[in-house]
């Protein structure tokens, strides 16, 4: 299981905030920045901590002040020039036509230059003086895929000179993964584990991060901690434990993306298990559902598992992410839902996409495109009985109610059918399905489909030409104008003909295993129905008993 950031600053904060009209009006910002320097700052604040409920007032608003100019101090000594945590060496950073962004800290009033350098060729050069709170920002010019690049940033302050250097640098597609468990489930815990650490060297432009699990009540500037810092694949980083790094979905959708555009893919996983949708929200994003601080509520049967306070995850594991420039998303959540706010989840989702889009946009200086191409997971079945419907609830809602996406409500978006990977026999539950080579390739083709705009990828499920209902015959005549091609036939559920009556005899046609997907186990062979000559129209009759 990958780990938190344990320190007694957010008990700290809280308290002083209700003593001190000092830190009330300067401490949130000082707050926010200082949490980079987190074994010096855990050891000072608990020192002080002790003896600040001594019930005297003034020695508490003396304590307090004292606390603030000791976390200005600590922000002094932090101010030396660096990235962003999430900035290191062989890292992928977007290509064009959108620019990539770089931030980091330096000191106020220094001028910054950033240069770009090809072998020992510069290839741009951006200038920058740190703004409030020692932060600079550049956008680079759009780059071209490829690399490896070099990125060099020189600080000139007073008489000083400071550099810093980003080596091994690539320019491709750059994706965020998020959600829970199933997100979170590590290569090593899927079908054919062995064989896929095995081939993970294949892909060294295929680059992996993850961040480190954390929450908070505010929204951070940069994030707390990493798990993983931006690596070449290798069996140990994408087999790291249960749970822990690296995403199977991820990596797979990531691989599958790089076998067919053949350019760098950067991959940036944020997830945490067992946590709903309200977790990964910002507060204006639940605002927009009805849902507040104050009428938080969690059902009893609600497992004790991951975070489920609303926005704790947004702000400390997303929102930090908002200055980087991004392609797009691939979500895997909805579990945790079916035991909260449920009948919330057609909206809550929605939102959370279009609020993910907003500030991704904003964030990165208008780079990461306002209605991003977002992905995400069916949610699989997991019970040969269902006891309850809070899933297929759940699978409804996932599409906001119009059971296919993209629709008006979820443009851009595309989805993964999960329904038919239930794993009864997975170690990890039934809930947790093995099967993330399947998840990971409909991923792919629904972002090759929607991100990329490439033609004859069928990527979805047939849509109805037209659907007839006869009561009196209790038959539900459904029309489809596209191929249709059967794996099973059981005539307890659907009866299928061809339209043209003189070619309503069915035809088995030769036994034969579908088509394979890449990395997918074998599957049994099937037998293939089909309507003889080249008709195209199918016709699906559901008789209903």
């Amino acid at each position: 299981m990958r780990r938190q950031e344990p320190c007694l600053l957010d008990s700290t904060r809280n308290y002083i905030t209700s003593v001190s009209p000092v830190y009330i009006r300067f401490g949130p910002a000082l707050y926010e920045i200082i949490r980079k320097f987190v074994s010096l700052r855990c050891r000072m604040v608990r020192f002080l901590f002790y003896f600040l409920p001594f019930s005297v007032p003034v020695f508490r608003e003396m304590m307090a002040i004292c606390l603030l100019f000791m976390l200005n101090w600590a922000l002094m000594a932090g101010a030396e020039l660096r990235f962003a945590s999430y900035f290191a060496d062989h890292m992928v950073l977007q290509k064009g036509p959108a620019r990539a962004v770089l931030w980091g800290y330096g000191e106020p009033g220094a001028n910054v230059t950033v240069m770009v350098y090809q072998s020992d060729n510069i290839v741009t050069k951006k200038m920058v003086q740190p703004e409030v709170f020692k932060i600079w920002k550049v956008v680079l010019i759009a780059m071209p895929q490829g690399g490896p690049y070099s990125i060099v940033v020189h600080q000139f302050y007073e008489d000083e000179v400071s550099s810093i250097v980003l080596r091994d640098i690539y320019f491709g597609d750059v994706w965020l993964c998020s959600g829970q468990s199933n997100m979170e489930m590590t290569v090593s815990q899927i079908f054919n584990a062995s064989k896929e650490l095995t081939q993970a060297s294949h892909f060294p432009y295929v680059r992996v991060f993850t961040a480190s699990l954390a929450q908070s009540e505010e929204e951070l500037l940069d994030l707390p901690d990493i798990d993983l810092q931006w690596s070449v694949p290798t069996a140990e980083n994408l087999g790291h434990g249960d749970f822990g790094y690296f995403s199977a979905v991820c990596w797979l959708f990531g691989r599958y993306l790089y076998e067919t555009l053949q350019y760098p893919i950067g991959l940036v996983e944020s997830s945490w298990g067992g946590t709903p949708v309200e977790a990964w929200s910002s507060r204006r994003a639940l605002r927009k559902c009805g849902l507040s601080e104050d009428h938080r509520s969690f059902p009893a049967s609600y497992p004790d598992s991951g975070p489920k306070d609303y926005s704790v995850l947004w702000n400390a594991m997303i929102h930090p992410l908002l200055n980087m420039t991004f392609q797009g998303v691939v979500w895997y959540q909805g579990e945790a839902n079916t035991l909260m706010n449920a009948d919330l989840y057609n909206c809550t989702f929605p939102a959370l996409i279009e609020d993910w889009r907003e500030t991704f946009h904003e964030g990165s200086v208008g780079q990461t495109d306002r209605s991003f191409p977002f992905g995400f997971v069916q949610l699989s079945t997991y019970r040969h009985v269902e006891v309850d419907d809070s899933f297929p609830r759940i699978r409804w809602h996932q599409t906001a109610d119009y059971g296919y996406v993209p629709n008006k409500k979820m443009p851009n978006t595309f989805m993964a059918v999960a329904l038919d990977l239930c794993d009864g026999s997975s170690p990890y539950g039934s809930i947790h399905p093995r099967d993330k080579q399947s998840v990971a390739y409909r991923l792919h083709l629904g972002a090759l489909a929607v991100a990329y705009g490439k033609e004859n990828v069928t990527f979805q499920g047939p849509y109805p030409q037209q659907v007839l209902v006869d009561a009196a015959l209790k038959i539900l005549n459904v029309t489809y104008s596209q191929n249709i091609q059967l794996h099973h036939m059981d005539s307890k559920v659907f009866e299928v003909c061809c339209s043209d009556p003189t070619l309503y005899k069915y035809i088995a046609l030769q036994l034969a295993p579908p088509k394979s997907r890449p990395g997918a186990e074998t599957v049994s062979p099937a037998v293939y129905l089909g309507c003889p000559g080249s008709a195209t129209q199918v016709e699906v009759i559901a008789r209903l008993f």
